[in-house]
């Protein structure tokens, strides 16, 4: 595990605590600073498993024959659209997730 996976993992744990915390105590700049944390550290454990990858599969390349350099420029890229794929999904999950606590807060204030 490489250090921008760790540090992606943590900054999810720290933005979930700021968001959980801001939730309990009705403070929605620091929910939604955590919730920013999270997306931060998606994208920053997304990009460590691009790094992971793309190393294995230049290893992989040195030790067989049949490996094209073109073949691993086409896995990479590849690779990173899925990511950037991913991370945008992961980030309107999040959006969305947020939007339906905040109609329910709001319902709740209403009532």
């Amino acid at each position: 595990m490489n250090s921008d996976k760790v540090e992606g993992k943590l900054d999810q744990i720290a933005g979930k605590i700021k968001q959980t915390v801001g939730e309990a105590v009705g403070n929605n700049r620091l929910a939604n600073s955590g919730v920013a944390d999270q997306v931060k550290g998606t994208a920053k454990e997304t990009w460590g498993d691009v790094k992971d990858a793309a190393g294995g599969s230049h290893d992989n390349s040195r030790t067989s024959a049949s490996v094209q350099r073109e073949d691993l420029a086409n896995h990479t890229e590849d690779t990173a659209h899925n990511v950037r794929e991913n991370i945008t999904a992961s980030a309107r999950h999040v959006r969305d997730g947020v939007e339906e606590q905040l109609e329910r807060i709001q319902r709740e204030h209403n009532r």
